[in-house]
């Protein structure tokens, strides 16, 4: 006969220090497992506190509420007659660990402590919690005296150990422990431990679901056995969102899944599996049999409890669940800043969201992303989500609100407004206010001229003196503070219409003012200090312009907006210079003397590849040489020093830099993900002369290679990806993939470390190409046609732009 267990991971929306909530959450989904007829329900990493508690760790009251929570939790649920565990912060000995506690019918069984710490990405777990180092050892911990009074016990097992059943054996490994090359759960299985559970708190990063999947998988298929992973999901209350995806792996195949995004705040995957096909799956595998036979153990916990108890239903098989389907970077963009917004909007009181809109790339994904939070807001109405319904009533103070629609309720949570100035050129003020009209948003359009001469009147006042662009017969120093006096007068508005538009609008509350800088400029620096990116959050900060682009692409057919179109095939740029016939003489790409794909392949290389100048250079050159292109090494080396000079001098932007989603692995977000100093020697002497040395060695083995800017100009096609091709499919700079052949059309960079980096080159060069060749045609949805100069498209760089001076949209600075 089998031997049926019915199991329940739950995935939790969890909010740091809401205690209250927190212990709502965890004792709902103890309900719905139970209704479900679940043996055992488990949960996230520090579900009873949330993970983002931070320096709160270092708290007594955070210790405190925690056993308190827990309290309730064992008392309300100890006659179901299920084994729970939750996981919360312990002190033990006066050292803080973060822990697995687990309970059957009111009695507490065990602590199992985290034995290896997370201190990479945005995780800095050791700087709370110690590791418990002792393996295969348990100590007796002395239970709070409240604690000890209301359930009768003095003590419980804290450490390294399992928890035996009458029927099967379980045990734990809490998140990293998954990650780290020697896992808990290869110990634990060949000691006879038939369930691994882990807690997790793992964050959402683009292309990166498939990991954990994996490693689910794989821990279950070489051991054997049934692996339950329980993770978090949400905004907690920092710039991560922890990325649900909650699973059950038995010999190797997922047989039930969670969602990675959604917006409730409970969610039970509950399934069941024969224990016999666990041990009918070891026992075939005669080399891990082998290693069993001679494997220690571990101290086990006994408990007079059945899992596969005979009087349970066991008309519930278990069976794979077939392929994971993953979202495609665009949905990942499209679902998971949604669902971090929303967790923001209602968690801070706000009544909704102010976003300058400027018709470009960047504002207008802003606005569709919070469109696509719209959008999921009523798909949870009609489901009948009373959480998402009382939310969103909260938020409108209409307690009878149903939305019409989706655009119906973006009329009422997003405000955009349109600043616009003599500089501005009408293409951009009509694609912002069609795509405001497609979206449904509430939108203005106003000029600030007058609110830009007013300042420049007072400084002219004072000094006698008046700025002048550069057009005008200007310095740098001019040029460069006119277009930042525009700028910032922008976010001063957008901050006095965020405050006042529900005033207007006869509503309580306030708006949050949304930013749309991307991750490229902000690791370039290309952005006004306290400009538009000064915002109260950014969903797209942790994001490159290639993947916008490819969203925009994307949400053109999904979500019905035919203007992304244009919005896609413009050239970006700031209008902040005077315009020339009344079309645009400034774009971003020559202002930043490097192209938005440049900057991402730059990003991941100083990033995931941990290169610095010298070596990021090296293997450009290598990849350029071996890919047999015509780039000039010296080309490269240019290059790689504009990037780094300019990174250099702007660095001190990312200290206050908008708080925004974090998606991508080279993010430069200076709070916690990327920690680096402000302040640098920005012409990087030391470096530079190894890249000139470097390149005199490559001048003696090679013959001198022809100077692309010799190539005359030709329209080119730009698609969604930012990739451009000429129309004849001939190949000049624009035409032309950074440094090297593409290596794989659409291919994305699914790379968390630094693996190989030359690989990684590789890998980002094929991001950027629509087509198999690159070249010609419209070959798939969002690719767009558009002329364009080569001023206009990415081959637009010159010797002109190694200069710094003007190119860095703050300080000009002078060499040190």
């Amino acid at each position: 006969m089998g031997r049926n267990v019915r199991v329940a991971v739950a995935t939790l929306n969890q909010w740091a220090m809401d205690f209250q909530g927190n212990l709502e959450r965890i004792l709902l989904s103890i309900g719905i497992a139970a209704l479900n007829g679940a043996s055992y329900r488990t949960g996230p990493e520090l579900e009873v506190s949330a993970y983002s508690c931070e320096d709160h760790f270092h708290e007594p009251d955070t210790y405190l509420h925690c056993w308190e929570v827990l309290l309730e939790v064992v008392q309300s649920s100890s006659k179901n007659g299920m084994l729970i565990d939750v996981g919360m912060p312990v002190q033990h000995r006066n050292v803080a660990y973060n822990c697995r506690v687990a309970f059957y019918n009111g009695r507490l069984v065990l602590i199992r402590p985290k034995m290896i710490m997370c201190d990479d990405g945005n995780y800095r777990e050791t700087r709370w919690f110690s590791p418990w180092t002792k393996e295969r050892q348990t100590e007796d911990y002395q239970l709070p005296r409240f604690v000890a009074v209301a359930l009768g016990q003095e003590t419980v097992p804290i450490g390294d150990a399992v928890i035996a059943t009458l029927d099967t054996c379980l045990g734990y490994e809490i998140c990293e422990e998954l990650w780290n090359p020697r896992s808990k759960h290869i110990d634990m299985s060949l000691a006879g431990v038939e369930i691994i559970v882990n807690g997790s708190g793992s964050y959402m990063q683009l292309r990166k679901a498939h990991i954990t999947t994996d490693l689910i998988r794989n821990a279950s298929y070489k051991a054997g056995g049934a692996y339950l992973f329980s993770n978090l999901r949400g905004c907690d209350g920092q710039r991560v969102y922890f990325n649900g995806c909650s699973a059950v792996a038995l010999n190797g195949a997922i047989i039930a899944r969670g969602r990675q995004f959604a917006l409730n705040e409970v969610e039970v995957t509950v399934t069941s599996f024969d224990l016999q096909d666990v041990r009918a799956y070891r026992g075939a595998l005669r080399s891990r049999s082998s290693l069993a036979a001679s494997a220690p153990t571990y101290p086990r916990v006994q408990l007079a409890l059945e899992l596969a108890s005979s009087d349970r239903d066991m008309s519930w098989p278990s069976s794979p669940v077939g392929e994971w389907q993953y979202h495609r970077p665009e949905e990942e963009i499209a679902l998971g800043p949604a669902c971090w917004l929303w967790d923001y909007l209602r968690r801070s009181g706000q009544g909704g969201f102010f976003l300058p809109l400027s018709g470009g790339v960047d504002s207008s994904s802003t606005a569709v992303i919070v469109c696509s939070m719209c959008r999921l807001v009523v798909e949870a109405f009609e489901r009948g989500d009373r959480q998402v319904r009382d939310d969103c009533r909260k938020i409108l103070g209409d307690p009878e609100y149903v939305p019409a629609s989706a655009s119906e309720l973006c009329g009422r949570l997003l405000f955009t407004c349109y600043m616009g100035t003599e500089n501005s050129s009408r293409e951009t003020r009509q694609r912002a206010a069609t795509l405001a009209a497609q979206l449904g948003s509430t939108h203005l359009d106003i000029g600030i001229d007058g609110a830009v001469g007013a300042l420049l009147a007072i400084f002219q006042r004072a000094t006698g003196m008046r700025p002048q662009f550069r057009a005008a017969g200007g310095c740098a120093r001019q040029n460069l503070a006119l277009q930042n006096i525009q700028a910032r007068t922008r976010m001063v508005l957008a901050y006095l219409f965020a405050q006042l538009m529900l005033w207007v609008r006869q509503r309580p509350g306030g708006l949050l003012v949304l930013g749309s800088a991307n991750v490229d400029e902000a690791l370039r620096g290309y952005m006004t200090k306290y400009d538009c990116s000064s915002a109260d959050v950014n969903p797209i900060g942790g994001i490159s312009k290639v993947d916008l682009r490819r969203f925009l692409a994307y949400a053109q057919t999904e979500f019905g907006l035919p203007v992304v179109a244009e919005i896609v095939a413009a050239p970006p740029t700031a209008e902040l210079e005077p315009l020339v016939d009344g079309a645009i003489a400034q774009t971003d790409e020559e202002d930043m003397g490097l192209t938005y794909q440049e900057l991402s392949e730059f990003g991941r290389l100083r990033k995931q590849a941990f290169c610095g100048p010298f070596s990021m250079f090296c293997k450009l050159a290598t990849a350029v040489a071996e890919d047999g292109t015509t780039r000039d090494p010296r080309e490269v080396a240019d290059r790689v020093k504009h990037f780094f000079r300019c990174y250099a001098i702007n660095r001190h932007k990312m200290t206050v830099l908008t708080p925004s989603y974090h998606a991508e692995s080279y993010s430069p977000d200076d709070n916690r993900f990327d920690h680096r100093p402000f302040l640098y020697r920005a012409n990087w002497t030391w470096q530079f002369r190894s890249i000139d040395e470097e390149l005199e060695r490559l001048a003696k083995k090679q013959p001198p290679r022809p100077d692309a800017d010799d190539e005359q100009e030709r329209p080119v096609q730009v698609d969604a990806g930012g990739g451009a091709t000429t129309s004849a499919g001939a190949s000049n700079v624009a035409s032309e993939p950074l440094f090297f052949a593409n290596s794989g059309a659409g291919g994305g960079v699914g790379m968390s470390s630094a693996a190989s980096a030359h690989q990684l080159v590789h890998q980002s060069s094929g991001l950027f190409l629509a087509g198999a060749g690159g070249a010609g045609g419209s070959d798939g949805p969002g690719q767009l046609t558009v002329g364009l100069t080569k001023s206009h498209s990415s081959g637009g760089y010159g010797r002109m732009h190694s200069s710094v001076m003007g190119k860095i949209k703050d300080r000009t600075g002078v060499p040190v």
